[in-house]
């Protein structure tokens, strides 16, 4: 599959918490997954803390929230599901949880990375970003450089385990707000609604409205039916060409003043 001039074989969303990626790309995934793509899966975290029931512990919310996690990758089409397993509500972009994440880019070596921006913190003036999800973001980031792309960085992935370091062609930022490239997922809202609703211990009643709101609202600036947008960040040497920065640009004056709320009514951060 070819997208803005990058040939994607394999693609990986690197995120937080259990629902993370079917709040912010689920769309995009089920899309390229239908496509061809192979999807891989990364969390972090074990989503225990996401609950207020005073009957809930810690280890039964994980495997209830794992099992609604294989369940919506399921339907999007996502080929591998990585657990890392860190503590959901206390992860921080430490050495261990950036050579975790490095070892799994290097082992499924994607053509492009999704992530959360970090520099996201606070929606309008109804949401601040859960610091886990800034946490996640800031490790993707730094997976590209230096974590997974350089030899001497975590040299044991190299020595001990005979992974090659890797750099992705792209690197795609889910886009909070106006501006952005706004990618059409009007045939696949469907799918990631459906996936959604297998997150059954975080949805509130409405849930489902809100999202397809959310797609519309974003798909809307672009002409499309529903949509996703994501900072782009060419990393492939010459592949950032004028013609680029023009779309980029006429994106940003069409998408201007019409902010995408995702971020905002996502209960607790999730």
């Amino acid at each position: 599959m070819k997208f803005e001039g990058i040939e994607i074989e394999r693609a990986m969303a690197v995120y937080a918490h259990p629902d993370d990626a079917e709040f912010g790309l689920a769309g995009t995934m089920a899309k390229w997954a239908r496509a061809g793509v192979e999807i891989t899966y990364c969390m972090i975290t074990n989503g225990a803390s996401g609950s207020d029931d005073p009957t809930m512990t810690r280890e039964r919310l994980r495997e209830i929230r794992y099992a609604e996690q294989r369940a919506a990758a399921k339907i999007i089409g996502v080929k591998n599901c990585v657990f890392l397993g860190y503590e959901d509500g206390y992860l921080y972009p430490t050495l261990e949880v950036r050579r975790d994440v490095a070892r799994q880019i290097r082992i499924h070596r994607p053509d492009v990375l999704f992530a959360m921006d970090p520099t996201f913190r606070v929606a309008e003036n109804f949401y601040v970003n859960h610091p886990d999800h800034i946490a996640a973001g800031e490790v993707a980031l730094r997976s590209i450089n230096p974590d997974a792309s350089t030899r001497q960085m975590f040299p044991e992935l190299w020595t001990d385990e005979h992974l090659e370091p890797h750099k992705p062609k792209a690197l795609f930022l889910q886009a909070f707000g106006p501006g952005g490239t706004i990618i059409d997922i009007g045939d696949d809202l469907e799918t990631k609604v459906e996936a959604l609703l297998a997150h059954t211990s975080q949805l509130w009643p409405g849930a489902e409205t809100t999202v397809r709101q959310w797609a519309r609202e974003t798909g809307k600036a672009a002409g499309y039916k529903a949509g996703e947008s994501f900072r782009i960040v060419h990393l492939e040497e010459g592949a950032r060409r004028p013609a680029s920065r023009g779309r980029a640009r006429k994106t940003a004056r069409k998408t201007a003043g019409r902010p995408a709320r995702r971020g905002g009514a996502k209960r607790a951060g999730r």
